[in-house]
């Protein structure tokens, strides 16, 4: 085990902010003279399948803690989740039923053992505990917190001034994700910023038990594709960990520069120091930007596939967008100009297909007529390597390459 000055170090980088820092340092050096391990906690509510690099950043500070030695906890909250994190939210969440949340739940497993040590790691649920509470508990659980103290909250307080509904099962999530914590000693939970009321909440509960309270370790949320909004799905700026290599790397790929270093920030599994360096000798010229990229994106990928897939991503995406080739693998499309029965791959159209932005809305890349018109006036379309600039654009019968934008492929096929 590190000394602790060391190990905080490694737990602060990328942290917004440690609740309470001092108090960390002293349980560390406590940790490291008896030498027993801390107990760490992140929960994680299985509401979705699939876990995108927004949710690793969680993760990989998980990990380091694993590697300093200590023992992480990961909760899944099926209890919670069938209740709905109220955080950020401005309107009631859909509760999911117990058969979504425990079909999640094993996704979820199979998903972070990319990243921590399955034998390193304990694996809890929370209804192991909330489901035996008696109704008596659970009003004791509850007279520990006040109306008031809720509404402290950003999200609660909006909702309650817009007069939109607050159920009270949300008033609960807090303070049972809260109560996990007491359930399981925790020294150290880890959570994003958007859970930072909760958290706290947690550390209070605690000195309510008994307990020496927890400290926090708050993360940042991760910007998606766009550098602006947090990564999610719903908003389609994600990547996710299940992706092919390919689409992946191209994702990576395609960040501002300055999104890049984030990323290694908050992602990469390189030390400080190396990136420091990086940062210097970008700034001085002495490496290009799109170097770096490119070793972020081989890092990533071959974290969750495999260095041969990182190299085969690398490789095509190279050949795609630096020689301006095509993929090896594109969606092939047939369009026929009259009504044809039972072809598998062939779409069927009693209209005239030839106008090119009628033919991108009926395959798929843009979602209306007049979209295409606009993406085909931002000269981001491309029909046989050849930049189209004219929205009346008629194709003849036969093949073509259609592309939109950096990565949107399609085989066409026009016959009568």
């Amino acid at each position: 085990m590190l000394q602790p000055e060391k190990q905080i170090e490694i737990i602060k980088r990328g942290a917004v902010e440690i609740i309470v820092k001092e108090d960390l340092v002293k349980k560390l050096e406590k940790s490291y003279k008896e030498k027993r391990p801390l107990k760490i906690k992140a929960g994680f509510d299985p509401t979705a399948p699939d876990i995108h690099l927004g949710h690793t950043v969680l993760l990989e500070k998980i990990r380091q803690f694993q590697e300093l030695g200590h023992q992480v906890i990961f909760l899944i909250g099926d209890f919670t989740g069938m209740i709905g994190d109220p955080s950020g939210k401005n309107e009631m969440r859909k509760p999911l039923t117990r058969e979504e949340v425990l079909k999640n739940a094993e996704t979820y497993k199979e998903q972070v053992f990319k990243i921590l040590d399955p034998e390193k790691t304990k694996v809890v649920f929370n209804s192991e505990w909330m489901s035996i509470m008696t109704s008596g508990e659970m009003i004791h659980l509850a007279s520990m917190y006040t109306v008031a103290r809720m509404f402290e909250r950003e999200d609660f307080r909006q909702r309650w001034i817009s007069q939109n509904p607050i159920g009270i099962h949300e008033f609960m999530y807090p303070l049972i994700q809260g109560y996990d914590s007491v359930a399981l000693h925790a020294d150290v939970e880890l959570g994003g910023t958007d859970q930072k009321f909760n958290l706290i909440v947690g550390r209070e509960l605690q000195k309510e038990y008994g307990q020496e309270p927890q400290c926090l370790v708050i993360m940042p949320l991760l910007e998606g594709l766009d550098g602006v909004k947090k990564m999610s799905k719903s908003l389609g700026n994600y990547i996710g960990i299940n992706e092919p290599a390919k689409e992946m790397y191209g994702k990576i790929m395609s960040i501002s520069d300055e999104l890049m270093l984030r990323y290694y920030e908050l992602l990469s599994q390189i030390s400080m120091e190396e990136l420091h360096l990086l940062k210097d000798m970008i700034k001085n010229g002495k490496v290009h930007p799109k170097h770096a990229k490119e070793n972020l994106a081989m890092e990533i990928v071959e974290r969750y596939w495999s260095k041969d897939s990182a190299l085969q991503a690398k490789e095509e995406f190279d050949h795609v967008f630096k020689e301006k080739g095509v993929p090896d693998e594109i969606p092939v499309i047939t369009l026929v100009l009259k009504e044809t029965i039972g072809i598998a791959d062939t779409v069927t159209i009693e209209k005239n297909i030839n106008w090119l932005p009628q033919i991108m809305k009926d395959i798929g890349l843009a979602k209306s007529t007049s979209e295409a018109i606009r993406l085909i006036k931002q000269d981001g379309v491309k029909v046989n390597d050849i930049t189209i600039t004219e929205p009346s654009t008629m194709l003849p019968q036969g093949e073509h390459i259609i592309k939109v934008g950096k990565r949107r492929f399609y085989k066409v096929i026009l016959k009568r």
